[in-house]
């Protein structure tokens, strides 16, 4: 069944059964401070006029203008909409991101979650008014009030989009075919020097969310959010994975490459990677382990600085209508943030392999939040390691 209609037939079950329970319009509850105090700074009440410009920072692939791909234009026609001419820099990190926030030359970001608190720790990303983003009303519940993107209730950025970091393998190269992190971890030996894995810190959270599974006795609840003890054995497991890691990485031409050459046969990707290397001839297939998988959801943010912040609000609103985030998300390749957008997309299965309507496959999914001091899952007795020691044991991982 195409999606437009499974999800219509959704709707109307929801609606007649007037449960909330149905994921798609549920409303969440997730946000939460834990203890956690960001500068008090407060959201625009109204919108003005537009200022003419928008300067942003942004993942490759977000904000095209027709240069990239002449298919690819969502630019264009805001600017001829708006009067806002848009000035992108394209970030190769979040930490580059971070980065260049803290410059205050740019209006807005398309930060993941990796950065996202950190940008409002910092003061750097300021509260958003929803209701001056008419099409914030059409955004999954999942993606909303989340711990990566609110605090208290309180709206720091518009979801953007959601994808699930899988487990990719060779089909050749390995069996029996894996259905479990252990492959990476505790049986990576046999792929020496041809396992894969995201080089980033927070590839640590990998490690923990493993850990949440086969070792109970660690007590993991969030792998974001781990004490010295639970930090220590994460590292200390990637630490024994690492002789086996041909290559890490994190440009994705370089991972479809290295599976189509045989270079790497097993590791961590995303779903567009798995699609564009099976349209390459890569034998390649990608799973959701049993442990479940971290992801990401990435969030525009408007900065505290912005001198143009009109125009970014008209941004934010445009990039998630659901043409425009239909066709952002097929060509990023990643599952949108308004619902509507499933029903506008050139290929009309293309959210039911993106799992866009399916809460349930999100639920497994721990999206990449910001490791704090103040342990995210709520624990006030002990401190949990910040974002800045994982970085530092993340040199030492690699050596």
């Amino acid at each position: 069944m195409r999606l437009n209609r499974s999800l219509k037939a959704t709707a109307v079950a929801c609606s007649l059964l007037l449960v909330s329970a149905c994921g798609l319009f549920a409303e969440s509850n997730a946000s939460s401070s834990a203890g956690f105090d960001p500068p008090d700074l407060k959201a625009q009440s109204t919108l003005g006029s537009t200022e003419g410009r928008l300067n942003l920072i942004a993942w490759a692939g977000y904000v095209e203008d027709g240069s990239t791909d002449p298919k690819a234009d969502w630019v264009t026609p805001f600017e001829k909409q708006t009067g806002c001419q848009v000035r992108t820099k394209v970030a190769a990190s979040s930490d580059e991101m971070v980065k260049l926030m803290k410059t205050g030359a740019y209006d807005a970001v398309s930060a993941s979650g990796d950065a996202s608190l950190r940008l409002i720790a910092s003061g750097e990303a300021a509260p958003v008014n929803t209701d001056l983003v008419p099409n914030y009303e059409d955004v999954f519940f999942g993606l909303k009030d989340q711990i990566w993107n609110s605090v208290d209730g309180t709206a720091y950025g518009i979801p953007h989009g959601r994808g699930a970091n899988l487990l990719m393998y060779n089909t050749r190269e390995v069996s029996p075919a894996p259905s479990s992190w252990s492959a990476v971890f505790d049986d990576a030996s046999r792929y020496k020097g041809h396992l894969t894995a995201y080089d980033s810190p927070i590839y640590i959270a990998d490690a923990a969310l493993y850990l949440r599974e086969t070792r109970p006795g660690l007590h993991i609840e969030n792998p974001y959010a781990l004490d010295r003890e639970q930090f220590d054995a994460a590292v200390a497991l990637l630490k024994k994975q690492r002789p086996n890691v041909g290559e890490y990485w994190n440009d994705y031409l370089k991972e479809i490459s290295a599976f189509k050459s045989g270079d790497s046969v097993i590791g961590t990707t995303w779903q567009v990677i798995a699609n564009l290397a099976r349209s390459e001839g890569a034998k390649v297939k990608a799973v959701l382990p049993q442990e479940g998988a971290t992801g990401w959801s990435d969030t525009w943010m408007l900065s505290a600085k912005a001198k143009h912040p009109n125009c970014a609000y008209k941004w934010m609103n445009w990039i998630i209508s659901p043409k425009v985030n239909a066709e952002v998300a097929e060509y990023y390749g990643e599952a949108p943030s308004n619902i509507k957008s499933c029903d506008v997309t050139s290929d009309p299965a293309f959210c039911d392999t993106f799992h866009a309507t399916d809460e349930s496959y999100w639920k497994d999914i721990a999206f990449w939040t910001t490791p704090i001091e103040q342990c995210l899952d709520g624990r006030t007795d002990v401190k949990c390691v910040p974002y800045s020691q994982w970085v530092q044991a993340w040199t030492e991982i690699k050596g």
